[in-house]
């Protein structure tokens, strides 16, 4: 079979050369500007609220100081209060700080031209350093406040959120996505990507929970917001209060579809058990169930779809089933992990009130998505794949039958075989025509005439004359022998017609002179 080598042409385009000073005032203004941004957003906010509060006292300086402990939150530092610890803090902001980084860094690789995975460094160090040094000198000045904030942890708390989101942001562009996926066999990058398949799938299954649990309290949501006040500003306030602790509660959702359930203080909400009690007045938590229900375990059908989903997507990873089932068996891992990271960001403490801790069990939720995606979806896997044909226990059945459209195209389709052995002795027949005589008994393979044992090369520089001794060597033919050899005389008349006489059975008649007559 002849191949044909396709090669592409790639072009490269160098990217901007600059000097070291310019490099670095680059990296500095994205830096400096992620932080002022980010800080600009925050107190943006805050003052919105203020100005449309009814008894709030509005200016720019109290706008701009408490904008310093909800910068700490958004990068989910936790605060400390007389009261106790809020630990328990809204994930929209976060995202949308990780989102503007992000956002950042991507614009400073492309605007440096970065193209190599090591270059990254240079920018997500630069923007992790500015926002830790920036948490970090703004819980060393809240000092012995109202609120407070631990250094340390506001420094690396500040590094961690924007470093993540500052990889995120130059991964594809510095190649740092094909430098994980490059190190993945076929079978675990399919896994992998139906692990977070499954994650966002679960996730989602949760955001339907809440949903519905607000669909059908809404006359319970509706009053507390009229509970909060009657001016537009506290509305606004609440309003935004709910829509930061939406994730949050999305993934509490999740939590509860998956079977590990969350608690609040002393209330335990979970498809199995439920434990009511006092809740605050938060729009958003009139989400939760009030009591127990007979179908409230249906719930778990949902987790078992994903599960079956993931499965049938790893159905066409592989012919082999154990390579099926592993590709499942990453992809469990995959969603475990990923739901081990979300419920550990949504809980804490919540100032050690009535209403503390807020608590989704991270590590009985890992387990039980491990176990909703592994335990349906490796017997989907397994039973719904390609299987490889059994080979046939006579010989006879290990011909493969053509499907053939005529009788002219079966005559001249020579015959296929699934066995290496039979096919090998086939063509070894079909070289000597075994078909049209009788193979001796003990004749070896050497003996037979192999076609493919003469090149026409070996015979197209020899001389003409040089061919003829050659044929004379192998048939034996002495030269000598021909010479000495006589012709046979040639009979006469007479002895022709005594043999015919003989061959007719009549005997010859003598004349006058004693000379036979016929």
């Amino acid at each position: 079979m002849l191949q044909r080598d396709v090669t592409r042409e790639v072009t490269t385009v160098r990217p901007p050369e600059f000097s070291r000073s310019e490099r670095m005032r680059v990296l500095v203004a994205a830096a400096v500007g992620s932080v002022v941004v980010g800080y600009a957003a925050v107190a943006a906010v805050l003052a919105l609220v203020s100005a449309t509060a009814t008894y709030a006292d509005f200016s720019t300086s109290g706008v701009l100081s408490a904008s310093a402990p909800a910068w700490l939150a958004a990068h989910h530092v936790p605060l400390r209060f007389d009261a106790g610890q809020l630990g328990v803090l809204p994930l929209l902001p976060t995202a949308l700080l990780m989102l503007l980084v992000g956002r950042t860094a991507a614009g400073t690789a492309d605007r440096l031209g970065l193209y190599e995975p090591l270059q990254a460094r240079g920018v997500v160090l630069s923007i992790a350093g500015s926002h830790a040094v920036v948490g970090g000198t703004i819980a060393l000045l809240m000092g012995d406040g109202v609120v407070r904030a631990t250094p340390a942890v506001a420094f690396f708390g500040c590094a961690a959120v924007s470093g993540l989101a500052a990889t995120i942001g130059v991964a594809r562009r510095c190649g740092l996505v094909e430098v994980v996926f490059d190190k993945l066999d076929p079978v675990a990058l399919h896994g992998l990507r139906a692990g977070f398949m499954a994650l966002f799938a679960l996730v989602s299954v949760g955001a339907l929970a809440v949903a519905a649990g607000l669909a059908t309290s809404w006359p319970t949501t509706s009053g507390l917001f009229a509970q909060a006040g009657p001016s537009f500003g506290v509305g606004l306030g609440v309003l935004l209060l709910c829509l930061g602790y939406l994730p949050n509660a999305i993934i509490a959702g999740f939590s509860y579809v998956a079977g590990a359930g969350f608690s609040l203080g002393g209330v335990e909400v979970s498809p199995l058990r439920f434990v009511g009690g006092p809740v605050p007045p938060v729009p958003l938590l009139a989400a939760m169930p009030e009591n127990t229900a007979v179908w409230t375990p249906a719930v778990l059908v949902g987790a078992a779809a994903v599960g079956v989903l993931v499965g049938w997507i790893c159905r066409k990873v592989s012919d082999r089933p154990t390579s099926r089932v592993r590709a499942v068996l990453v992809a469990a891992i995959t969603a475990g992990v990923g739901s081990l990271v979300l419920a550990a960001t949504a809980g804490g403490r919540l100032a050690g009130g009535a209403f503390d801790p807020v608590t989704v069990p991270a590590g009985l939720l890992a387990l039980l998505v491990v176990l909703w995606v592994l335990v349906p979806g490796a017997l989907v896997a397994w039973l719904a794949g390609n299987r490889v044909k059994a080979a046939a226990a006579d010989g006879a059945a290990g011909f493969a039958e053509p499907d053939y459209e005529s009788d002219d195209e079966a005559a001249d389709t020579d015959v296929v075989f699934e066995d290496d052995e039979l096919t090998d002795q086939f063509e070894q027949l079909e070289v000597v025509g075994a078909d049209e005589f009788e193979v001796e008994e003990g004749l070896e393979d050497d003996d037979y005439y192999d076609e493919d044992s003469y090149d026409e090369e070996d015979f197209e520089d020899d001389d003409p004359e040089d061919v003829g001794e050659d044929v004379a060597e192998d048939v034996d033919i002495d030269d000598e022998d021909v010479a000495d050899e006589e012709e046979p005389a040639a009979e006469s008349d007479e002895d022709l017609d005594a043999e015919f006489d003989e061959m007719l059975g009549m005997e010859p008649e003598e004349d006058l002179d004693g000379k036979p007559e016929r």
